[in-house]
């Protein structure tokens, strides 16, 4: 190994050479967020974050997450120097298909991202997530022995870069007004203050006192940092970590395209290649005379963190091994939360409550079926952690034994969001991402649209986040069509990889909820109505349920057509069935509350339930009518809307609609 040190400026500069060379090749990127903010960057990661490069998912690291992610080129270039599994070749195919490097951060994709960050101040809200995650693991599982002896087995710090629009888009206010409120001094944002975004000069749009902000949330703010001065950087970060009951931010004064003789500081070198012209200017300013993408031996010996990274885990495993031994309870617990397994017994469990729900054949509302699921969810997989955006009544998330998380103490179960249905959201991805919790939220489902993009990202990241939505129809009634979901279903069930149930009744709502807690390649949107609904008798077996659809009545003659339904519909179904029946129109009736789960079957299965045959087919759903054409055919007929609700009671309004069984017989014998 070479006694020779390169200067913290060349280990900076190396992620500026890297980060032109790979945003010239690709012909596309943002080279200027990380060239300014390549000092900060250095700090951070070579003396302060506790990672081992070895083994990315080590549960004690430090988070750390890019909320500006189109400077991806900054998190690519230091997780390349410092020793992860990412080769230059990949650098080298930055933002190419099939690469390990695309434009902005995708989670799972490449080793050490622990987020995706593509839409600003995502990030930020995940960070918040992950910081209450942390808080939360502590408080659960740091321990002291009888001779004194502490054991901080969850003792970790998440990092945030954030850059002026970050802070500009709303969720960052839901955010960190929220993260104040709870206290998470372990939680440190740094703030690229460098006054650029792509339309030129903030000061035209954005002058707000971010000091003064911050301060107002409770946090600790570091302000006026120059963010290339390597020895204030470490100051601050030191003074941050001491804050320990508030999060910090740490303004840093910047220059966007540090180094680059005529676009720096200019938007100019935000979102675009700097030119072959400037990348050469650029080099020769920083003195910097290597060829694009090569390193010396030199830099990386400055830069590899591996050797550093071990001997932390290492540290940290022995001090595990210590309390699995004074904890064993302790320590098994942890260790299955963090693989995000479930007890032993949950098939057992779960196979109980179903029966036992079945047996008392309950007609209530399935928001109150879910309250029953939850409270009893919640006595024996100790990793749920739930809230709501102010409707905790409403969604019934919250149950009887529920603990409020606060700020002075963090060991509950139950998190009050408050009115910030976006950020709460946001905020559960973080939980997700990183691990030993397993989160749900709750709103309406009309305010799914405040969400929807948390809720889009959850599905591309494949993360495991349960959206409890309530007040799912017209049939919630007096609030009006301000409140009652027409389009949401749609939106929902055709956002790839999200997963949704919709429930008939409490039996449903069972097999909902163990279907969403048992699927870790996604979120799932469970979905309840406010009214009460009908308990309905089975035709077949109760295991037929988590298949998605199912026959739910069939006739005793040869049947003539098909009625498809979901969540309370399904009972204006039954009666639809029951009356055709009795005029001579026998007809089978499928409850499909998962539409996505029942095309994942197999083909045989799908026969079975909605055989080719059988073509005069009606589905009836209180929401658009376009998403059951691919179910009913274009020969068939829907049971739906194709406008906006009104204010009125529930009934009178699903009358008001056609919502009824005299529509869906009606329906039927027309196609018939």
């Amino acid at each position: 190994m070479s006694s020779r040190q390169p200067s913290r400026q060349t280990r900076a500069n190396a992620i500026r050479a890297l980060t032109m060379d790979a945003v010239q090749k690709a012909k596309s990127g943002h080279p200027g967020a990380p060239m300014g903010m390549a000092d900060i960057a250095e700090v951070l990661w070579t003396d302060i974050l506790k990672h081992n490069p070895v083994n990315p998912n080590w549960s004690n690291r430090d988070r750390f997450v890019l909320s500006n992610g189109h400077g991806s080129m900054l998190l690519y270039s230091l997780l390349h120097l410092t020793g992860y599994d990412l080769s230059m070749q990949q650098l080298e195919n930055f933002r190419q298909l099939g690469s390990k490097t695309p434009g902005h951060p995708e989670y799972g994709d490449t080793p050490g991202v622990e987020a995706t960050t593509g839409p600003l101040g995502q990030g930020l809200a995940n960070a918040v997530g992950m910081a209450i995650a942390e808080k939360v693991l502590a408080a659960r599982f740091n321990q002291t022995d009888e001779s004194g002896n502490a054991y901080a087995i969850v003792d970790h710090h998440t990092y945030v870069f954030v850059g002026d629009g970050c802070l500009m888009e709303g969720i960052s206010h839901e955010v960190s007004s929220l993260a104040g409120t709870l206290q998470l001094g372990k939680l440190i944002c740094i703030y690229d203050d460098n006054g650029i975004s792509i339309d030129g000069k903030v000061d035209g749009w954005f002058t707000d006192d971010t000091a003064k902000r911050f301060d107002a949330y409770g946090w600790h703010v570091i302000d006026a940092v120059d963010g290339h001065d390597p020895k204030a950087i470490a100051s601050a970060i030191g003074a941050a970590k001491n804050a320990i009951d508030q999060p910090s931010i740490i303004c840093c004064k910047t220059q966007i395209g540090f180094g680059a003789p005529n676009k720096v500081g200019t938007a100019a070198s935000h979102g675009s290649p700097l030119g072959e012209e400037e990348v050469a200017g650029a080099r020769a300013a920083l003195g910097w005379e290597l060829e694009p993408f090569e390193i010396s031996d030199e830099i990386y010996e400055g830069w590899d963190c591996r050797g550093k990274g071990a001997e932390n885990e290492n540290v940290w495993q022995q001090q595990f091994t210590e309390y699995a031994q004074k904890f064993p309870q302790l320590a098994l617990e942890f260790e299955r939360r963090i693989k995000g397994d479930l007890p032993d017994d949950w098939q057992e469990r779960m196979q109980a409550l179903l029966l036992k729900t079945d047996e008392e054949g309950k007609s209530i509302a399935s928001r109150n079926a879910s309250a029953d699921v939850i409270r009893e969810l919640a006595s024996f997989l100790p990793e749920l952690i739930g809230g709501s955006a102010d409707l905790s009544g409403s969604n019934n998330t919250r149950w009887p034994a529920a603990q409020t998380i606060t700020g002075d103490d963090a060991a509950g179960n139950y998190i009050d969001f408050g009115v910030r249905e976006f950020g709460m959201t946001a905020i559960c991805n973080g939980i997700s991402l990183h691990g030993g919790l397993l989160p749900f939220c709750g709103t309406f489902l009309m305010f799914m649209e405040y969400a929807r993009n948390a809720t889009r990202m959850s599905a591309l990241m494949g993360i495991r986040n349960i959206l409890v939505y309530t007040h799912d129809s017209i049939g919630q009634g007096e609030d009006g069509p301000t409140h009652q979901p027409v389009e949401q279903l749609a939106n929902l069930r055709s956002t790839p990889n999200m997963s949704v149930w919709r429930p008939c009744d409490t039996v449903e709502t069972v097999v909902a909820w163990k279907a969403a807690i048992e699927r870790r390649s996604g979120p799932t949107a469970l979905v309840f109505t406010r009214q009460g609904i009908a308990h309905q008798d089975r035709h077949g077996s109760l295991d037929e349920i988590q298949r998605g659809a199912y026959i739910l009545f069939e006739p005793a003659e040869a049947l003539k057509a098909i009625i498809i339904a979901t969540g309370s519909e399904v009972d204006v179904a039954m009666q639809a069935a029951l009356a055709l029946s009795q005029s001579g129109t026998p007809v089978r009736v499928v409850s499909m509350p998962s539409a996505d789960v029942f095309e994942s079957q197999d083909e045989h299965y799908r026969q079975t339930v909605l055989p080719d045959a059988i073509r005069a087919r009606v589905a009836v759903e209180a929401s658009q009518v376009d998403y059951w054409r691919k179910w009913v055919g274009l020969d068939g007929d829907v049971v739906g809307l194709t406008s906006f609700g009104e204010s009125g009671p529930g009934a009178a309004v699903m009358q008001h609609f056609g919502i009824t069984p005299d529509a869906v017989v009606a329906a039927v014998n027309g196609i018939l």
